[in-house]
């Protein structure tokens, strides 16, 4: 007898959930069953150039179209499951209470957070680094999640079950060239999942990270050719991920089915960790 995943009932919150492996994940969430909060910092209806304030990412994805939080939301309802599209900047905490207390109140709990949200805002060597950007990536990868994990907290000890889990990266544990703000939020991630994890066990709650490494995301095919070609090259298996693979992963982390797996960095990288000749 097959062994299915089986998330009915379940709500679930997913930030940066636009576009890339936070819209692969709200889709995947829904056909397990869950309905879902589809959360992000652009939403098409509320697109304008005003929207290019929040830096050279979003104004990217308002000029080329790349805004799906709407989009997604009518894909999941078309599911049968309930769905909200909600403008949220994880940096604002006052935003991310009021979005949480909107799903509360019109779905009824908050049972799964993916924190997928998140920003590379440029490549620099380290004396290159600007020190507003380093603060701006602190903000949105780390302290965004802090943010939204404290604010779905109370709702899940109070159920007596929750599923948390943070987008890190093979940044985070191996290093990135160039990528200093990013490597060090994404290894600050896996600190703060072993924490809360630690203390949400008593409270039917378990933490994870998921680690990419090079994933086939609109953001890869934008990227230098050459560089994406160096990192498939040294993968075991010689081929960038798919997000649908990483979403997979992740309905499973938040089903039942993995109850008693808490605090662990689970790489979903095609072995880009490994020593590959």
């Amino acid at each position: 007898m097959p062994i299915e995943i089986d998330l009915s009932g379940r709500v679930a919150f997913v930030t940066g959930g636009s576009r890339g492996l936070g819209r692969a994940d709200a889709l995947t969430l829904a056909r397990a069953g869950a309905d879902v909060v589809v959360a992000d910092l652009l939403v098409e209806s509320e697109l304008s150039e005003e929207t290019d304030r929040y830096g050279a990412l979003a104004t990217v994805a308002r000029q080329q179209g790349l805004v799906h939080t709407e989009e997604t939301v009518e894909e999941i309802r078309k599911l049968g499951r309930r769905a909200l599209a909600v403008r949220c900047d994880v940096t604002n905490r006052e935003e991310v209470d009021a979005a949480v207390a909107r799903t509360v109140e019109e779905l009824g709990s908050v049972d799964i957070l993916v924190n997928n949200a998140g920003t590379l805002y440029h490549v620099g060597q380290f004396p290159n680094q600007a020190p507003e950007l380093w603060e701006r990536d602190l903000r949105v990868n780390l302290t965004g999640a802090f943010n939204c994990a404290q604010a779905v907290w109370p709702h899940m000890k109070e159920r007596g079950w929750g599923r948390i889990v943070n987008m890190a990266s093979v940044a985070g544990t191996l290093g990135g060239f160039g990528q200093a703000s990013y490597s060090t939020t994404k290894a600050g991630l896996l600190g703060l999942t072993k924490t809360l994890a630690m203390e949400g066990a008593r409270h039917g709650i378990t933490c994870n990270a998921i680690v990419p490494g090079v994933i086939g995301t609109e953001a890869y095919h934008m990227a230098n050719a050459a560089m994406n070609e160096r990192i498939v090259a040294r993968t075991a298996m010689k081929r960038a991920g798919e997000p649908q693979e990483i979403a997979n992963t992740i309905a499973f982390l938040c089903s039942d089915l993995a109850s008693y797996i808490t605090g662990v960095e689970l790489n979903v990288s095609g072995g880009v960790e490994l020593f590959v000749f």
